[in-house]
């Protein structure tokens, strides 16, 4: 059964209902450890594709709205907000020769500027195995996504969200797991751009601003935002400051016992 939440995430209730009580220990050391992973089974359902749309009049918000950031737009999951104390992250390397080693240089240049960014504000560890990343940076052009409408829009980034009990050798914890796809082929500010957005999101800015000067706007200005704004930054402050279960230990009665779906959602512009 796949269940499709209001913004995108798709997340299992009744293995939430199950975990949640049991997340009582503090936050893994496991997940600052980046070790590759020695297993990892999905919590959820099947995963699903769906992009989180732009804040719309007269929606209810979760959070009660501030003036200096935009909290109210973003989603937790079931099982909290979807972040980590220290993120451990892959890129796609660039092709070492060819005739495709200029241009991947070029996305690899941009996507690192972008994290760059991101890691004046949070603990981000490159590491050179996708096993032991918690997010995983492609140099793919994201599917056609299908509105409302019905009519199908194309897009230069998005971020997949799914939920993982995952063992690094040290037991098994809750990790979110993003894969982040950002398109080749785009101007280098626009490829920063897009990554500094779609990175927003994956570690842990799960909703849009309605500001185009923000870097997680829901709709993008005339000129590429290459630095996060005060609100962009006030926002995942307190995000931050939020209680979650992600990177606490699971007992492993609460582990899922085979593989099932994963829990996913999407988001992009």
């Amino acid at each position: 059964m796949v269940r499709r939440w209001p913004l995108g995430l798709v997340l299992g209730g009744a293995v939430a209902a199950l975990l949640l009580p049991a997340l009582a220990g503090p936050p893994s050391a496991a997940g600052s450890s980046c070790a590759p992973s020695r297993a990892s089974r999905p919590v959820g359902d099947t995963p699903v594709a769906a992009a989180m749309p732009p804040p719309t009049p007269g929606e209810s918000p979760p959070a009660p709205p501030s003036a200096t950031d935009y909290r109210q737009w973003l989603r937790p999951t079931p099982f909290g907000w979807a972040r980590l104390d220290h993120w451990c992250v892959w890129v796609e390397p660039a092709a070492s020769e060819g005739p495709s080693q200029m241009w991947d240089e070029r996305w690899l240049g941009a996507v690192e500027r972008a994290l760059g960014t991101w890691g004046q504000e949070l603990a981000i560890t490159r590491v050179a195995d996708p096993a032991a990343a918690q997010v995983r940076i492609l140099r793919r052009r994201p599917p056609l996504r299908r509105e409302a409408t019905g009519r199908s829009r194309a897009s230069h980034g998005r971020a997949e969200l799914a939920v993982l009990a995952v063992d690094r050798g040290t037991g098994w914890i809750l990790e979110p797991q993003v894969r982040v796809l950002i398109s080749p082929g785009q101007r280098p500010e626009a490829t920063e751009a897009t990554a500094l957005h779609e990175l927003g999101h994956a570690f842990g800015l799960w909703g849009h601003s309605d500001d185009p000067a923000d870097a997680m706007a829901a709709v993008p200005g005339p000129r590429p935002v290459l630095a996060l704004s005060a609100r962009d930054r006030a926002t995942l402050r307190w995000l931050y400051q939020q209680p979650t279960d992600f990177g606490r230990p699971l007992p492993a009665a609460a582990v899922p016992a085979q593989p099932g779906g994963a829990s996913s959602g999407g988001a992009g512009r």
